[in-house]
């Protein structure tokens, strides 16, 4: 079943209604608004199995995220979900570090393919979670291929800055999250296709 995700299928991080003072409605757009409540944006529904596409722009410099199976409990999006980052590798400092460029787990694995934007040019991405596989995908490229309860990963996991989450990228079910990291980014033609 493949659903399109539109302003009214989101709402604040930690809220009921969609955050209009720090995301903005254009048409079939999000946008996230530079300078305003760093707030993200959650899904009404949870997902097990799924995929996400959309297409996504960042201006110079720009910085996002798709994070998934996320639990509203934790403090922050990212203190739940591992992130597909969504980023600007020219015009950010991110951009130098591998496990951290367009693409990557964020800060754990590199992508396979590079995949540099053109900032303010919409761009094609794709998060698939099928049990603990997930893929990424920028641009109609698998860049990165990766399992959830994959030995290496998990210790990986307990050496990284998220190790003093003990629910990080554990849920079985989850939210997904666009991400608002205070700079602008825009997201259009979202759809989640699940099994169901």
């Amino acid at each position: 079943m493949i659903k399109l995700l539109d302003a009214t299928q989101w709402r604040a991080w930690h809220g009921d209604e969609f955050p209009h003072d720090c995301w903005r409605v254009e048409g079939d757009e999000l946008h996230a608004i530079a300078g305003t409540r760093r707030i993200d944006l959650i899904s009404l529904e949870r997902y097990h199995e799924f995929v996400l596409r959309l297409e996504f722009a960042l201006p110079m410099g720009g910085n996002s995220g798709l994070i998934c199976r996320v639990e509203e409990e934790a403090e922050l999006s990212w203190h739940s979900g591992p992130e597909m980052q969504l980023l600007d590798d020219e015009g950010h400092p991110d951009g130098r570090e591998p496990t951290t460029r367009n693409g990557a787990l964020y800060g754990l694995l590199k992508p396979e393919l590079e995949t540099p934007i053109v900032p303010e040019l919409f761009a094609e991405a794709a998060l698939s979670v099928r049990g603990a596989e997930v893929e990424h995908w920028l641009a109609g490229r698998c860049v990165l291929r990766y399992s959830l309860d994959d030995p290496a990963l998990r210790e990986r996991i307990t050496s990284s800055k998220f190790s003093s989450y003990p629910r990080f990228a554990r849920a079985a079910k989850g939210h997904v999250v666009l991400q608002h990291h205070g700079e602008a980014a825009r997201f259009r033609r979202l759809s989640i296709e699940t099994p169901d």
